[in-house]
């Protein structure tokens, strides 16, 4: 059926976190093809209107089109039944367990699911459906919004910011404010909050301030020198260094019976590439002792 999105009740979009990348290519694919997969929707919003289960997505991409009507498919389920087997069938995308966490305080607190309850619809244990409670109600609501957004990955929330969370949220929120424009990697979350463990507290108010100069301070530390700032024992070890390593590679690979595996027209084109090999390196050979015998 064609639903007009008056009749439709968005009540469970915070549930689920955006991606805008993803969203742009559903929205080129609907523009391009047409809706192509009904959303899900159950019966029981308020006025008479259908809640919407599943296909938030692509119904956002329908607004941003313009369009005045989404197709829908309605499961004659009630809205728990409809959360849970929606969870159930979902394959496009893992859930975070940050999401998990806020589809179990939906059921919790809407439709008052207790503990137990959860854990045997989920098919887990109390505890588990508890840790995941706790990092939403541990996590400020400003930094989950920022992993709805998709401005802080979900996996570094959980493993970086909750413990920061439940120490000083005051500073997780103001170091969520000022790392979200950036879009951080886990891994670059991961570096901030280090940081901020082990300094004082001049480095810590210079990390809330500015996360991004320590993250390109990092960036430029881990980056190898250019040729001009390495001085020219290190352009020739270095060099050097990599000329062994891949005479080693190669010595063990044919030691190893690489060599036997190799057709007829094989053999014969790696028989002429070491050849060729032996008389560059006897060339720099050569050429290196004379350079470097010459003590003037």
């Amino acid at each position: 059926m064609d639903l007009e999105f008056h009749q439709i009740e968005l009540r469970y979009e915070s549930l689920r976190r955006t991606s805008a990348e993803r969203e742009r290519r559903i929205c080129g694919s609907l523009a391009q093809l047409g809706q192509q997969t009904p959303v899900v929707v159950v019966a029981g919003g308020d006025g008479g209107r259908y809640v919407l289960v599943d296909g938030y997505k692509r119904a956002r991409s329908m607004l941003r089109l313009r369009r005045d009507t989404v197709r829908a498919v309605c499961w004659d389920l009630s809205e728990v039944e409809a959360l849970l087997l929606e969870r159930l069938m979902r394959t496009t995308e893992g859930d975070s367990a940050l999401e998990q966490g806020w589809l179990l305080r939906e059921l919790r607190d809407r439709f008052h699911l207790g503990l137990e309850v959860l854990a045997c619809r989920f098919d887990r244990s109390p505890s588990w459906v508890s840790r995941r409670l706790a990092l939403v109600e541990e996590l400020p609501a400003t930094v989950q919004e920022k992993v709805r957004a998709g401005a802080i990955p979900p996996h570094a929330a959980m493993k970086h910011l909750v413990p920061l969370a439940r120490a000083k949220p005051a500073d997780c929120e103001r170091l969520c404010a000022a790392l979200s424009p950036l879009r951080p990697s886990t891994r670059q979350v991961a570096q901030v909050c280090a940081a901020y463990t082990v300094g004082d507290e001049k480095a810590r108010a210079l990390l809330l301030g500015d996360p991004g100069l320590f993250l390109r301070a990092q960036e430029a530390a881990r980056r190898p020198p250019s040729l001009a700032e390495q001085s020219p024992a290190q352009v020739l070890l270095g060099d050097l260094g990599a000329l062994g390593g891949v005479a080693r590679r190669t010595h063990r690979r044919l030691r190893e019976g690489l060599a036997k595996r190799l057709a007829p027209a094989e053999r014969m084109e790696v028989g002429q590439c070491l050849r060729q090999a032996k008389a560059d390196i006897t060339a720099l050979l050569s050429y290196g002792e004379k350079e470097l015998g010459d003590a003037g």
